[in-house]
């Protein structure tokens, strides 16, 4: 009865330190949530490994890397994590599960005076067992309460558990010269080395996401440039052809005067008809008062005209804030953009929608703009991607809008249901004279 025990404790142990194992990779490395699905997955291939190690007395560093590699594949599989990361994660954390294992129990020996907790083949080696799942437990609930936690903070959490592992190792080591070396040295001695590995670890990771951060800013930055520069070149375009059609105004005026005065009217239509393309323009023109804000709204009512998409506009925008123009073209532009290009792949043309609504609540700028789509929208590691499969920078709208909404403390919410695709930006803004 008791090796059936012994055998479901164990089984049920190395189940739970998959599932967490799962969890902490989707924390860290932001990857898709890990469903009911995934984590039994997991789990199950980890309990056979695990029973199978329990009944056959086997290798133990063999059936862990077996669980390593089942892990793994798990992780990449269900949570579309990373495959690198992902191993590097689920080595070290495997590590620091056998670390922390060995400190407690190292803990429960001397506390109680009794060598059966080393054995993990006894209950009283599976009662270490499960006073280590209370500790992953409790981490698993901790960060459950912080959704938000990620990057420093992460980062701190780990590396305080860490330094944890490393001086409770330091301090067994102490205590064991103390006492006349009653645990074997080269235990000691490995375990010391273990964890300054996992202190080393915890570091490398975090300057490995650091640098793919910062890599990926400048990838914006650069995509950001571009589409600025697009922005602006066609917004100077513009601002210079409404320029001359305002300044040949009289010229034209004197030259229906004189088809007038000497009636000939045919003339003076097909005059007119020559220049109602651009006066019909400039009457549709949306004017907010702030000119890249206009710029960006008309080009899209253009756009929108030659694909037939029907284009509904309700905008109330401050003036003399102290969000920039490159910012609000990055938010606006962005959205717009991705907007368009999904309405215009709706068929039929009459289901083809764009909402733009602009509006302004004390110190606080709402952006929100709804279009219809088709197909379904694709996730990656908990972000929206994009659904363009040519070569390109594509993929980066969303990212250049939320490093711009993240000067103002504002946040970008995007949700999608049925044929409908809605993305809110909000953005906080200071009054300018």
């Amino acid at each position: 009865m008791t090796g059936w025990l012994i055998l479901v404790s164990a089984v049920v142990s190395e189940a739970f330190h998959a599932a967490a194992c799962m969890f902490l990779i989707y924390r860290l490395l932001h990857t898709k949530r890990p469903f009911g699905g995934a984590v039994l997955a997991g789990a199950a291939g980890i309990s056979i490994i695990a029973a199978a190690d329990v009944v056959s007395n086997g290798f133990h560093i063999s059936w862990l890397i077996m669980e390593t590699v089942w892990l793994v594949f798990c992780v990449c599989r269900f949570l579309h994590a990373d495959f690198g990361m992902g191993l590097y994660i689920s080595i070290y954390f495997g590590i620091a599960v056998e670390l922390w294992q060995f400190l407690f129990s190292a803990g429960m020996w001397i506390l109680f005076e009794d060598r059966h907790f080393w054995d993990l083949t006894s209950m009283h080696g599976q009662a270490v067992r499960w006073l280590l799942n209370l500790f992953l437990a409790a981490l698993a609930v901790y960060a459950a309460g912080k959704p938000d936690m990620a990057g420093k903070e992460a980062f701190q959490l780990s590396m305080v558990i860490a330094l944890a592992g490393f001086f409770a190792v330091i301090t067994l080591s102490t205590w064991n010269v103390q006492n006349g070396r009653v645990i074997p040295e080269d235990t000691i001695y490995m375990w010391v080395v273990l964890a300054v590995v996992l202190l080393m670890a915890v570091l490398i990771f975090r300057i490995s996401r650091q640098y793919e951060m910062e890599k990926e800013l400048a990838k914006l930055k650069s995509e950001q440039a571009r589409l600025l520069e697009r922005d602006y070149t066609a917004l100077n375009r513009a601002y210079a052809v409404n320029a001359r059609l305002f300044h040949d105004l009289h010229n034209h005026i004197g030259v229906l005067r004189q088809f007038l005065a000497h009636e000939k009217y045919q003339e003076a239509v097909q005059y007119l008809n020559g220049l109602q393309k651009p006066v019909q323009e400039m009457a549709d023109t949306v004017w907010t008062g702030d000119d890249t804000a206009d710029y960006l709204i008309n080009s899209l009512a253009a756009a929108a005209a030659a694909s037939q998409i029907q284009l509904s506009v309700q905008v109330e925008f401050p003036r003399h804030t102290n969000i920039c123009s490159a910012d609000l073209c990055a938010v606006l532009g962005n959205l717009l953009d991705n907007a368009r290009e999904a309405a215009g792949q709706v068929n039929p043309p009459e289901k083809r929608r764009i909402s733009l609504t602009i509006r302004r609540i004390n110190q606080m700028i709402v952006i929100k703009v709804e279009n219809s789509y088709t197909g379904a929208a694709r996730q990656e590691k908990g972000e929206l991607k994009t659904t363009k499969t040519e070569d390109g920078l594509h993929g980066w709208g969303l990212k250049s809008v939320q490093a711009a909404v993240q000067k103002y403390d504002g946040i970008v919410q995007t949700s999608y249901e049925g044929e409908r695709f809605l993305a809110v930006a909000t953005l906080f803004f200071e009054g300018r004279l």
